[in-house]
């Protein structure tokens, strides 16, 4: 029988019935609204959790001033060949690192403490285990990604508007993408989190998803004639990231409603696949 090591934080009160192991209740008898409460208890109690959405926050709003800040002139001269939608959500390109990290640490974090175990013993059925996380990662940085965004854009516009080439809401594409940051974060941590549960370590997980993410997803722009074209336009982080941009590149990506239908599409098969290893093998 697993326990819990003394030196790891104590589960809180609102959790502590679904994952004691003392005295696991009959099968069946946590619904998904219990194990959704304990997901979201959990989330918090792993310190990690405040530092990297500080850091999601941190980097989707610093980044994004400095470089409009450090644009606006050039933007202002009439020689860029870039328009202020491509730098009003800049430093969300950035963001998104923690908020898949976030979602892989979600699940590595209990097996590397040990409290998969009392989870899986508390909630019979594992696939409630799995929808109440994603629900949870989900739900959490789609709000913050969201009013990163916002924070992102009205600190960034500033110094545009200073030169007159600011944007304003109610232009094409910003309320979109302002969203689309919250939205894409969103799905991006449920696919991290489904790569942590099938490889069930941190390190492993989140340099696999680093490298789908940012480094595969350029190099296939390499291969030639349509197949590269259309291998970098499926790439999960090329297909989803589109929502998320005023301007996206036309022709390099896909439409930014139709990539992010395929970039759920695909995390909802890889999650399925997870979900599917998870309830099959030992925990």
């Amino acid at each position: 029988m697993s326990t819990v090591r003394t030196e790891e934080p104590q589960v809180p009160a609102a959790a502590s019935a679904a994952l004691s192991l003392d005295a696991p209740p009959p099968a069946g008898s946590i619904g998904f609204r219990q194990a959704l409460t304990a997901e979201w208890a959990k989330l918090w109690t792993v310190r990690s959790t405040t530092w990297t959405l500080a850091s999601l926050f941190v980097l989707g709003v610093g980044l994004t001033v400095i470089i409009c800040a450090a644009s606006a002139d050039w933007l202002a001269s009439g020689d860029a060949d870039e328009s202020p939608g491509s730098f009003v959500t800049w430093g969300m390109m950035f963001a998104q690192i923690p908020a898949v990290v976030l979602g892989i640490v979600v699940v590595t974090s209990e097996y590397a403490r040990g409290l998969i175990t009392a989870t899986v013993a508390a909630v019979p059925r594992r696939t409630h285990v799995v929808l109440a996380k994603a629900v949870v990662v989900a739900g959490v940085l789609l709000a913050v990604a969201t009013v990163t965004a916002f924070f992102g854009y009205w600190g960034g516009n500033a110094f545009l508007e200073s030169t007159g080439v600011g944007l304003t809401l109610g232009d094409d594409g910003v309320i979109r993408a302002l969203i689309g940051c919250g939205l894409y974060a969103a799905v991006l941590g449920v696919f991290g989190m489904a790569l942590g549960l099938l490889m069930r370590h941190t390190a492993a997980a989140v340099t696999t998803a680093l490298a789908l993410v940012f480094v595969v997803g350029n190099l296939v722009m390499l291969v030639p004639g349509a197949v590269g074209e259309w291998l970098a336009k499926l790439m999960p982080g090329n297909a989803g990231s589109s929502i998320a941009m005023v301007t996206p590149f036309e022709g390099m990506l896909l439409g930014p409603w139709t990539g992010f239908a395929v970039f759920c599409a695909e995390t909802a098969l890889l999650l399925g696949v997870a979900t599917l290893r998870f309830v099959r093998r030992d925990a």
